[in-house]
């Protein structure tokens, strides 16, 4: 297995679908990445030589944020609409769909499982 970025990716697959194993770096991404090392989008992992490997790893750690750096700005991003108190940093802070959900019947990614509450006693004559 090659490791880039911290990142074990397979060695069956061909070298635009293992770049997607690391955290930031989606289809076209990895083509670009490909393009500019220089490689062939269809060569598999396996077939990979140091210096290629190198040329990649170099690649993404210039000019890419993967992985760890990419989540903790992604949390900073977050706290900071949480803490100046916007409208999509409320709904993150209780847990509700930011992008104008309907969450009556859904959202249940977003709200967790069902709570379920009783309905109130009638009053008995």
């Amino acid at each position: 297995m090659a490791r880039i970025a911290g990142v074990d990716i397979p060695n069956n697959k061909r070298g635009e679908i293992a770049l997607t194993y690391i955290y930031g770096i989606g289809k076209s991404s990895a083509q670009k990445i490909l393009k500019e090392a220089d490689i062939s989008w269809d060569k598999k992992v396996q077939d990979w030589n140091d210096d290629e490997q190198n040329r990649i790893r170099s690649l993404i750690s210039d000019k890419f944020k993967v992985e760890g750096e990419l989540r903790s700005e992604t949390q900073m991003n977050i706290k900071r609409l949480m803490d100046i108190g916007t409208y999509r940093g409320i709904r993150h802070r209780i847990g509700l769909p930011l992008r104008g959900q309907k969450t009556k019947n859904n959202s249940r990614t977003r709200k967790g499982r069902k709570k379920t509450v009783a309905n109130k006693k009638k009053a008995t004559k």
